[in-house]
């Protein structure tokens, strides 16, 4: 019999990869998941899910065969095909079988860098949304002045009710607390100015749930506040967040490469570059978007990353990593509790 100061042992987070989601599958998902093997962070149990005749040769190639388990699949949902054609006709593909394994139990979290419309109404349709939740989203870290800011909705739901938004901010808060270990998220609605009469109906009305919520809002938050230190969590519809967040990767790749440009278009820029060689690394790793890879779906009953469809390995890496946190930290439990939480003060 154990002694009373026995600890138990906590069992190794779970994580199935989408073995033909993204540009660069398999390839890419295998690269991907042959560094994290490699890598010094807790162990953990890997599984690819895809079509054995293609994902067991790369395996083997790479010498993970024995270290990774093949879940079988016997379909593909292409980047092109619309998301109600794979929620209907495509019922084996390597997305479908993963969620039916993380809803069955069999894996705590799957990643995939697929067709987003698809994964997100094959993960609705399979796993379910948590009670108290009527729209999963799908968040952001972006990079900001304190380390970075979580932002969502960013495209899952282009448009949102006042209760949504609500919903988004209890994700948010949930996950920063669990998945980041932040005891009182700093929440903000995403709006056109911080005065409480502007933006529309449905921000206003959010606006005055959020006051007599137990979360921390600070209020009405601009574009500008996405990278100061000023807010933790900020909410808005799909459509603002996907806009902005699009714009945001592209003036990070503009401004690196003109940097680039710059810094070679001279003997005395060269040198000017090279004695700032390592401030210029850094600041070139923090607006990186592979640093801040890997999107989770929040609202699921289950755990499920989007990854970039055209991330690289080490993008893809950081993806499986956010998976690894969100398993680790309860998520969905800590989640259900926060829902309960906001019934109980609304009743």
């Amino acid at each position: 019999m154990p002694s009373a100061n026995t600890t138990a042992i906590k069992p190794l987070p779970r994580i199935l990869l989408d073995g033909h989601g993204g540009d660069g599958a398999p390839d890419v998902v295998l690269d991907a998941l042959q560094q994290t093997l490699a890598s010094p962070l807790p162990k953990a149990k890997f599984g690819v899910c895809g079509l054995v005749e293609i994902i067991e040769p790369a395996l083997k190639a790479r010498g993970l065969d024995g270290l990774v388990e093949i879940v079988p699949a016997t379909e593909v949902i292409d980047m092109c095909d619309a998301p109600a054609l794979a929620v209907r006709k495509k019922k084996q593909s390597s997305m479908h079988v993963s969620a039916r394994a993380v809803r069955d139990g069999d894996w705590d979290a799957f990643v995939s860098a697929g067709n987003t419309g698809a994964l997100m109404a094959v993960s609705k349709l399979i796993l379910k949304t948590l009670p108290g939740i009527d729209r999963p989203a799908i968040a952001s870290h972006i990079p900001a002045v304190d380390g970075g800011t979580f932002f969502l909705d960013i495209g899952a739901n282009a448009e949102c009710s006042s209760e949504n938004l609500v919903q988004f901010a209890v994700m948010g808060s949930c996950y920063l607390q669990a998945a980041e270990g932040m005891k009182s998220p700093r929440v903000g609605l995403l709006n056109i100015g911080t005065e409480e009469g502007k933006g529309t109906d449905v921000i206003k009305m959010a606006a005055a749930r959020l006051k007599d919520s137990e979360l921390n809002y600070i209020g009405f938050v601009e574009g500008t506040d996405l990278f100061s230190d000023s807010v933790d969590v900020v909410v808005c519809d799909g459509f603002i967040g996907n806009v902005s967040l699009k714009t945001m990767e592209g003036l990070a790749k503009f401004m690196l490469s003109t940097i680039k440009q710059e810094l070679t278009s001279s003997v005395v820029a060269k040198t000017g570059a090279l004695l700032a060689k390592g401030a210029l690394k850094r600041v070139k790793n923090n607006m990186n978007p592979s640093e801040h890879n890997g999107a989770p779906l929040l609202g699921l009953n289950g755990i499920v990353v989007k990854s970039h469809g055209g991330a690289d390995a080490y993008a893809y890496a950081c993806a499986i990593q956010v998976a690894r946190r969100e398993v680790e930290a309860n998520l969905i439990e800590r989640t259900i509790q926060s829902m309960n939480v906001l019934a109980e003060a609304n009743t």
